[in-house]
């Protein structure tokens, strides 16, 4: 049940001086508030709170509405100091115990923390020396109560906290997107023996079996049978062994398979039962693969069992035993294939080494009651998920002094699905999987890094008066390089990757060098220069017939979507040529017929009656939201729509934010009295995402904003731009019309798709109808699943 309780015997002498940076493992450890630690038999987990003080970009006002010509600037952007909750969370070998502790009573200052919370089968051995260090008292709490409420936590908060594992496959990782309802679950967890507990909801769950077969049984005979006395070194003899050549199989004993039974030959009829019969020695790797195979089959039969007699899909894998370590993971899996035939999948977790400590924290921390908000993994301050596979890196388990973190921020908004996804649980943002397409993978890695230069400029530029910032630019090309290199070698590291979490990855690494908004001039400048053209752009809108009208709006929003900085072929274009505006980059757009091109279907359906009410997801500053969106939502507002703006809370590339938008609103309103009705009349409101991302994820939105959708009962959705409507949300399925608009901006992903550089994607879709009269996918669509997929 708990972890091995022995400590390894390293073959080497550990060096104890190791050096710990706090700017790199126990980092804001002078702003700490309180701590928890989980120890096992060989690693220990630390955990505790912080407040971090970083910069933010804010918008104020000037109140010079209406002036159009003005040369004045609209608002101003300050970068203020805001403090926000951080969780740490610190892996290491228990050998660094207490120069780890030496490190963290060296640098820990101002805290009023009197006690920790320990867990862990080592919570008593180090006790004395705990509190003798720290000057802490140590408060044990229930070893299975930490854990479950530890997986709870990540598997709230960590959208591909559990994967699959399937060896030999392109990717071994496969994540799968945490459902809405976390519960009912089943978590097994190996260490010495076996536990099975079914967990029902945050606080009740109980044991319901296990087994004394476990963990400890391996290491035990293991030990015994090859003399081999190291956990770690016995799984990399498993890694090399043949177990066919101990194990019994049924064509051993019947010359093939046993058809009558559904038994295959290749089949394991009696571990190590050719042991009896053969006189001649085995080797080591053959007899740690056959005592891997017998253990991991009779725990994947036994949790079988339990899951189906208590009716549970969902099945997670835990404990030392698993501990990343592939062997085991792909002994599992086979296991759990083979006795359910599929039905079931054995889910293992990305964080499991933490779900202890992470749970006594949770327990030291209820009056502040964490779980009344939504936390987001710092990819700047994560080290991710390591491989730990023998012919990949076979030195990973055998060095010294291998830290891994795990950060966690707590984010302003509690975040949800929308409601008005099809089916929530079957819900995946983005659209290619990079883990399992490595031509896309290299391509955009190197579009990343190579891109890498021209943020760093405009990130010194947005800060002009700071000189410091030069340096702190250098440190974020630093760390997202890394990153880079890190995500090369080990695409899985931060669960499934991404164009998203490319981009997302970048942000992280520039907050964490307080560049809150690098883009954020470019965004002032932009958003002048389309406001003084809104007048005379909406003029010349109102002059067109019915129809014509209805074109140039769409083809308004798709010349907006054009001025995107986060698009190499567009920056390039921007940055050399200031005389670039609106009527250029309709000349840029693709003729029809488009790519995707449901325009037909779209004005068809104008036609008729008007929505009721239409979710905008907006993308880019200036010209974007100035003279494409806004036209296009003055008309749903003719049409008798209601509309609701759903903008990012925090800046990302030249996005706009909530806060800007707010006041380009007021600022429109003042020479547009539609839009100033739509205001004053509650017909058109402006809510944040809660997302600080270039693209978008419908299962993780501001509460805030899904109250407004299902109040007032929206059934219609529009997403714009390439990074929400083609590299997140292209095949997302909602329960009411949606439409997708985006302009395809790199000359790569245009010709995968068909296309070229400045391609349009326009795609109009009804909601799946009901069962049982849902017809089987289109054809255009399974041919588009194809350009897609690797």
């Amino acid at each position: 049940m708990a972890e091995l309780d022995r400590v390894e015997k390293s073959s080497h002498s550990l060096d104890k001086s190791i050096t710990l940076p706090p700017d790199e493992i126990f980092r804001n450890l002078e702003n700490a508030k309180r701590f928890a630690i989980d120890i096992g038999g060989s690693l220990t987990k630390l955990a505790y709170y912080s407040t971090v003080q970083h910069k933010v970009a804010k918008v104020r006002s000037f109140d010079n509405t209406a002036k159009e010509a003005s040369s004045e600037k609209l608002y101003e952007i300050s970068v203020q100091e805001e403090i926000t909750a951080r969780l740490h969370f610190i892996k290491f070998e228990n050998a660094y115990i207490e120069t780890c502790l030496d490190f963290i009573k060296d640098h820990l200052v101002n805290t009023d923390t009197k006690l920790i919370k320990a867990t862990g089968g080592g919570a008593h051995k180090f006790k004395d020396l705990i509190e003798k260090k720290l000057g802490l008292k140590v408060d044990k709490e229930d070893e299975m109560t930490c854990l479950i409420r530890g997986c709870n936590f990540v598997l709230r908060n960590i959208p591909h906290e559990a994967f699959i594992f399937t060896k030999h496959a392109d990717s071994e990782f496969r994540f799968q997107n945490t459902h809405p309802d976390i519960f009912p679950y089943l978590l097994v967890n190996i260490g010495s023996g076996v536990s099975i507990i079914k967990v029902e909801s945050e606080d009740r769950f109980e044991r319901i079996g296990g087994s004394s077969i476990g963990g400890g049984t391996f290491w035990g005979l293991g030990a015994l049978l090859t003399k081999t006395k190291r956990f770690d070194e016995l799984l990399q003899l498993a890694s090399k062994g043949q177990h066919t050549n101990l194990d019994m199989l049924v064509k051993d004993i019947y010359g093939g398979s046993y058809g009558s039974l559904g038994l295959t030959g290749d089949l394991i009829a009696s571990s190590f039962g050719k042991s009896a019969t053969t006189d001649k020695e085995f080797s080591k790797e053959d007899i740690a693969k056959s005592l891997l195979h017998m253990i991991s089959n009779d725990i994947g039969q036994l949790a079988c069992l339990y899951a189906r007699l208590h009716s549970l899909t969902r099945v997670y894998f835990g404990g030392f035993f698993i501990r990343g370590h592939p062997v085991t993971m792909h002994t599992i899996t086979y296991s759990i294939n083979f006795f359910t035939k599929g039905e079931v999948q054995a889910l293992f977790l990305r964080h499991e080494g933490y779900l202890g400590a992470i749970g006594a924290f949770l327990k030291g921390a209820e009056e502040d009651n964490p779980n009344q908000y939504s936390w987001g993994e710092n990819y700047a301050g994560s080290s991710g998920l390591m491989s730990v596979s023998p012919d990949i890196n076979p030195m990973q388990r055998a060095r010294s002094g291998t830290f891994d973190m795990l950060e966690m921020d707590r984010l302003e908004r509690k975040l949800v699905n929308l409601p008005l996804l099809e089916d929530p649980s079957s819900y995946v943002p983005d659209t290619v999987d990079l883990t399992e397409d490595p031509l896309a993978r290299e391509y955009w890695l190197f579009c990343f890094e190579d891109a890498l230069d021209g943020v760093v400029k405009r990130a010194v530029a947005s800060q002009p008066d700071l000189p410091e910032a030069v340096e702190r630019a250098e440190k974020f090309r630093q760390k997202y390089r890394h990153k880079l290199q890190t995500l090369r070698q080990q695409p899985f590291a931060y669960g499934s990757l991404t164009v998203r979490s490319l981009l997302d990855t970048r942000e992280h690494c520039l907050n964490e060098f307080n560049f809150p908004d690098p883009y954020s001039k470019i965004k002032q400048r932009e958003n002048d220069g389309a406001l003084r053209c809104y007048q005379k752009a909406v003029a010349a809108l109102d002059a067109l017939g019915w129809e014509e009208k209805q074109f140039a709006l769409v083809r308004g929003v798709l010349a907006g979507n054009v001025f995107d900085w986060g698009a190499k072929a567009v920056s390039d274009v921007l940055e050399t040529d200031r005389d670039f505006g609106f009527e250029e980059a309709k000349q840029k757009l693709e003729e029809r017929p488009w790519l995707v091109d449901s325009y037909n279907q779209w004005l068809q359906r104008l036609k008729g009656p008007p929505h009721k009410c239409a979710v905008f997801f907006v993308d880019n500053s200036g010209m974007d939201i100035i003279l494409g969106v806004m036209p296009f939502v003055r008309e749903l507002l003719l049409r008798g729509t209601e509309v609701v703006l759903a903008s990012n809370s925090s800046p990302a590339l030249n996005d706009v934010t909530n806060g800007e938008l707010q006041i380009l609103t007021e600022t429109i309103a003042a020479m547009d009295p539609i839009i100033q009705a739509g205001l004053k009349e509650d017909r058109l409101v402006l809510v944040q995402t809660g997302s600080s991302s270039p693209c978008l994820d419908l299962g993780r939105l501001d509460k805030e904003l899904t109250i407004v959708v299902r109040e007032r009962e929206a059934d219609l959705v529009v997403i714009e731009g390439m990074g929400r409507a083609v590299h997140t949300n292209y095949f997302a399925r909602l329960s009411c019309e949606s439409l997708k608009m985006a302009v395809i901006k790199n000359t790569w992903l245009a010709e995968r798709l068909g296309g070229k550089l400045f391609s349009v994607v326009f795609k109009y879709e009804l909601p799946t109808p009901p069962p049982p009269a849902a017809p089987p996918m289109k054809e255009e669509e399974e041919e588009e699943k194809a350009v897609f997929s690797p």
